[in-house]
C-alpha cells in the first residue's frame, strides 16, 4: 500500500467507494465522475504505478475488466502512464466504458481529421 494513494486507501476500506465488482486481486468501482452510466474503473489490490510498473500485475487486472465487461457489449478500456499521458492517480486502474452509438464521447487522441 502506498500511503496517500485513494485507491490504496479504497482498497483497506479508509476510503468510501461504490463497489461493483471484488476479486481477490482487484476490485471494480464507480468512479467519481463516470463519463457514461456503467463506466467503471478496475483496480489492483497490489499498489503499482501504471500498467509498466509490473507487467504481471497489468494482466492479472485486464482479465479482472475483460471478464466484467463481457455481459455489457461494446465498450472502451483505457489506461494511462503519466500526467501527458491524462493520468490523474498514479495507481494502475483500466476505465471501462460502455459505449452507445452516438454517445458524443470522442476518445482523447482523436483529432477530428479524417484520413
Amino acid at each position: 500500500m502506498a500511503e496517500g494513494c485513494i485507491f490504496c486507501d479504497i482498497n483497506t476500506g479508509r476510503a468510501p467507494a461504490t463497489f461493483v465488482g471484488e476479486w481477490c486481486d482487484a476490485f471494480a468501482i464507480v468512479p467519481i465522475n463516470p463519463v457514461v452510466e456503467g463506466h467503471v474503473l478496475v483496480i489492483p489490490k497490489l499498489h503499482v504505478v501504471d500498467f509498466t510498473d509490473d507487467p504481471d500485475v497489468t494482466a492479472a487486472t485486464a482479465r479482472r475488466a475483460a471478464e466484467l465487461a463481457a455481459d455489457i457489449g461494446p465498450c472502451n478500456l483505457i489506461t494511462s502512464r503519466g500526467r501527458e499521458a491524462t493520468q490523474s492517480v498514479f495507481h494502475l486502474h483500466l476505465h471501462v466504458v460502455p459505449r452507445a452509438a452516438n454517445d458524443g464521447l470522442a476518445l482523447p487522441w482523436y483529432s477530428g481529421k479524417r484520413r
